[in-house]
């Protein structure tokens, strides 16, 4: 159920989606960005997603998903999100990862993750790929293309220099923080470029 922190009135929604790839943290960092703000937040992880969470940082399950306002079960097909009837901005993939990029690039829906990213498509609305893999072949290559056709954002998570990050945490709210403007979400984690003139 959604929180209490969420108005009655028709709230704006966004569906994030965590998976295996390396690079969890910027899926549980994006929820914790998103809460500050009035959206509520759909999560779903795959499986592997719980893995890599297991691996890169000191996280339970638990607490990332009490980062989220409603969470759904990768395995739940009949979920709201795997409707085109169901409202949202979008949705944000952060980590993904090169399976999950494949299915969405042959419309093939094996979990829910991948489900709710074909209805984000179908429906016209916002989808952005973070894809988190290096170095790449042929099919990666092509399957960002395809997606990109299909009306898909690929934006890996590539450091933004000029912003003269002190920390690692700082990367990666400023490369969040530009995922966000691509829903016209200002996150207040973006260092701005103003100009070489311009006062700093």
């Amino acid at each position: 159920m959604a929180s209490a922190r969420i108005a009655a009135s028709a709230p704006t929604r966004l569906i994030v989606g965590i998976t295996g790839a390396s690079g969890v943290i910027y899926g549980v960092r994006l929820l914790e960005i998103l809460h500050k703000l009035p959206i509520e937040t759909h999560l779903v992880m795959s499986r592997s997603a719980e893995v890599a969470l297991a691996h890169e940082t000191d996280l339970k399950r638990a607490h990332v998903e009490r980062l989220a306002d409603v969470v759904h079960s990768v395995q739940d097909m009949a979920a709201a999100i795997s409707s085109g009837s169901f409202r949202t901005l979008g949705m944000v993939v952060a980590p993904c990862s090169m399976r999950t990029l494949a299915e969405i690039a042959t419309g093939v829906t094996t979990t829910l993750l991948t489900r709710a990213a074909d209805v984000t498509l179908k429906e016209r609305r916002r989808l952005v790929l973070m894809v988190r893999e290096t170095p790449l072949h042929q099919v990666h290559l092509r399957n960002m293309l395809t997606v990109t056709e299909m009306g898909a954002i690929v934006a890996p998570p590539v450091p933004a220099f000029y912003a003269k990050p002190k920390t690692l945490e700082a990367m990666i709210d400023h490369s969040l923080g530009r995922v966000l403007d691509l829903f016209d979400l200002d996150s207040g984690t973006v260092r701005r470029w103003k100009g070489r003139g311009a006062p700093k």
